[in-house]
């Protein structure tokens, strides 16, 4: 993979206006007594990818709100943010309402919560194009037909009538993107815009928002904390850390002499690979034979279309011990396959067994638990933690207080946390920890087997390896069973000792983890594999001597 740097900024460099077009010099940031940015400086050239990366928490969203002109009320910026010359900080609302949208446009993380789900896509892309008073609403909405069909959505295919709702994740993102250049911006900010997708949509939105910075001239602001993402399509790239870049300059050059200590760690977390005792796995203990899930057609006007199959005559085995790796696009019945197994979708066909009894019986449900991709969205937030970690215990005889009481304070010691937390709501910890404590609630009653669905793609690099780090000892501690599902193939590789790829609802290939990734066997695998965004291992870093 070409990790050059520069793919967009070669051309026509000098030729460009002296002035970038976009300049961040001594920004600060305070919401109460907290400092949330301190003396940020950042420079954006049209036609430029500038990365801004780091953990969470680390600034980056703040700058690009600071950016956007959406601080809270209780905020105090100091500093300058020009954009062609113009300072944004000091203007009234009132005008930054007409920059946003049609200087500057934004891409958010989740496009679900970006896109009203009572209004058709069509309606809201049209919306930007209205309100800038670019066009009328009848032109407007050709318009929006027009602006979707460019980002990849086909009116014949996804007509600009359907819902938010009736979307995938990836197709929700190309909405959103529409929206965001339907004034053609100077500025495009997008955060985090493919976090949550797998990798084969990853690659398409990632090589979308490319085409647009070059065709368009647009400079973008690229918020991530994939340094793989990064190194393939940045061509700089400044880190930041806790409020303040601490490192920038051309994304090749960065990776390759990481001059600060954190972009080291950083690059450090993204190779890291948790340790893996060598499986010793025994009988079989999940075994699924010929499964079908289907689901009723979607209805247009008098006649329903043929029904979906999401899962589609699936048989797998899952040896007790062991450990295994399920990946595929979204849409491709991953999730359908998972809920079925935890006896929470009935079948139209064929059979789910866990040692020998059907699933969803009351047996079977004691002895499997899960970890999913969202732990704040999974808990109830009026609830403590105590509570919270102990709700297993409906499915078995609970235990009495003061037994009760020890088991949660072993479970949340267990995964580096304190017994003092349970007394704690859920909003009161990061995502690292909210994560630790779904892993709690998932052991708590000793369960044999254990289903971590997308539990870690939310997580930035380094929470990301101590939480797989815990969850690879908590596994061969207990001697556990894991199905682990994920669109991160990195993820799955450090994890699993067994792959199952999945597409349209068919088990494609399975085989050894490492046999799979070194010469898989189905195109469809290799498709996965090559849209996977690498990240080169660099060099040693050469130290100086004093």
């Amino acid at each position: 993979m070409d990790t050059s740097g520069g793919k967009h900024t070669g051309q026509n460099r000098d030729s460009l206006a002296a002035a970038p077009l976009l300049d961040i010099a001594a920004l600060s940031l305070r919401i109460g007594s907290k400092q949330i940015l301190d003396n940020v400086a950042l420079t954006l050239d049209p036609g430029e990818i500038l990365a801004l990366t780091g953990e969470s928490g680390s600034g980056k969203s703040m700058t690009a709100l600071a950016t956007m002109g959406l601080l809270p009320d209780a905020a105090t910026a100091t500093g300058s943010i020009a954009l062609s010359g113009q300072d944004l900080l000091p203007l009234p609302d009132r005008a930054m309402n007409a920059r946003r949208g049609r200087d500057i446009g934004m891409v958010f993380q989740e496009p679900m919560t970006a896109l009203n789900p009572f209004h058709r896509i069509g309606d809201q892309v049209a919306e930007t194009l209205r309100i800038h008073g670019a066009m009328r609403r009848a032109a407007a909405h050709h318009g929006a037909a027009q602006l979707l069909a460019r980002t990849g959505l086909d009116p014949a295919r996804i007509p600009p009538s359907r819902y938010p709702h009736e979307l995938s994740g990836g197709q929700r993102q190309r909405v959103v993107i529409a929206m965001a250049i339907a004034m053609r911006p100077k500025l495009l900010i997008a955060d985090e815009p493919t976090t949550a997708l797998d990798v084969t949509t990853q690659a398409q939105i990632l090589d979308l928002l490319d085409r647009l910075v070059k065709d368009d001239g647009m400079g973008m602001l690229l918020i991530t904390h994939d340094l793989a993402v990064v190194a393939q399509h940045a061509d700089r790239i400044a880190v930041m850390k806790e409020g303040t870049i601490v490192e920038t300059g051309a994304t090749a050059e960065v990776l390759r002499q990481r001059c600060h200590p954190y972009t080291q760690a950083l690059l450090d977390a993204s190779f890291h690979r948790p340790h893996l005792a060598p499986p010793v796995p025994g009988g079989p203990l999940l075994v699924a034979r010929d499964v079908v899930r289907s689901y009723p057609g979607r209805r247009v006007g008098l006649r329903r279309a043929p029904e979906i199959r999401a899962v589609d005559g699936v048989s797998l085995t899952i040896a007790k011990g062991e450990r295994v790796g399920l990946v595929g696009e979204s849409g491709c019945g991953k999730s359908t396959l998972t809920r079925a197994i935890l006896g929470l979708e009935p079948l139209q066909g064929g059979t789910i067994v866990l040692d020998g009894q059907p699933v969803g019986t009351p047996p079977t449900r004691r002895r499997m638990q899960a970890v999913f991709q969202d732990p704040y969205g999974s808990f109830n937030p009026r609830h403590r933690v105590g509570r919270l970690v102990s709700e297993p215990f409906h499915l078995a005889a609970p235990p009495q207080d003061a037994p009760l009481q020890d088991a949660i304070a072993r479970a949340l010691t267990e995964v580096g946390l304190s017994p003092e937390d349970a007394r704690r709501h859920i909003h009161a910890f990061s995502g690292g920890q909210r994560q630790r404590i779904a892993i709690a609630r998932a052991l708590i009653i000793r369960p044999e087997l254990v289903i971590f669905d997308e539990a870690v793609s939310a997580l930035d690099v380094r929470v990301r390896a101590r939480i797989l780090d815990l969850i690879a000892e908590l596994t061969t501690r207990h001697g556990l069973t894991s199905l682990f599902i994920s669109h991160d193939l990195s993820v799955v590789r450090g994890v699993t000792d067994r792959l199952l790829v999945m597409k349209a609802g068919k088990i494609v290939e399975q085989g050894p983890t490492a046999s799979v990734f070194a010469a898989p066997q189905h195109w469809y695998t290799k498709l996965l594999l090559d849209a996977a965004p690498r990240l080169a291992r660099p060099p040693p870093r050469q130290v100086r001597d004093a």
